[in-house]
């Protein structure tokens, strides 16, 4: 099979179910966030900080091949192959969000990315993550999506930011707070 196959030469690329759509379509939009989020979530588990949350962190990027395959279908289609979204993946978030929190200070201020590129990378997917939400709560706008997707990228969000307090934590690197110049 090649990698090329001038399909999309037009300016069009065709969705799970055979429609084709303009590639700036919103879905499309859609899911190539997803599919640039789950690139800087590779950059993110290859750090060495991350060594033990690597399994964890590859599951992430699993889900979201399966939200990527849902945001790629067609709307109206009944794609029984697609892998199932399931609400327990947000629940998984949510665990490992709580269980990070109990080693954390409370914030008392806004704090910048920064401090250590580990740190730098989870603020950047966390950005990526926040217009893939964005992205998606726009289709669903338009067609309909399931609402586990907002959900989980809603989620994921926050996991991010504060995977970023823990390798701050982890690493002894003291987080950049925001002081207001006003």
């Amino acid at each position: 099979m090649k990698i090329y196959t001038k399909t999309g030469d037009k300016g069009t690329t065709s969705l799970f179910g055979g429609m084709r759509v303009e590639k700036h379509n919103i879905r499309i939009e859609a899911y190539g966030t997803v599919d640039e989020l789950n690139a800087h979530l590779g950059m993110l588990a290859d750090q060495p900080v991350n060594q033990k949350r690597g399994v964890f962190l590859r599951e992430v990027q699993s889900y979201l091949f399966t939200i990527g395959s849902h945001l790629a279908a067609a709307p109206g289609k009944k794609l029984d192959y697609l892998p199932a979204l399931d609400p327990e993946y947000s629940l998984k978030l949510e665990k490992a969000i709580d269980e990070m929190d109990e080693l954390l200070t409370p914030l008392q201020n806004f704090i910048l990315p920064g401090g250590h590129v580990a740190i730098s990378f989870c603020h950047l997917a966390r950005t990526v993550c926040r217009r893939a939400e964005r992205r998606c709560a726009a289709l669903h706008e338009i067609e309909p999506i399931s609402e586990e997707i907002i959900v989980y990228l809603n989620r994921l969000s926050d996991y991010l930011f504060t995977l970023g307090r823990i390798i701050a934590h982890e690493l002894n690197v003291e987080e950049i707070p925001w002081k207001s110049k006003g």
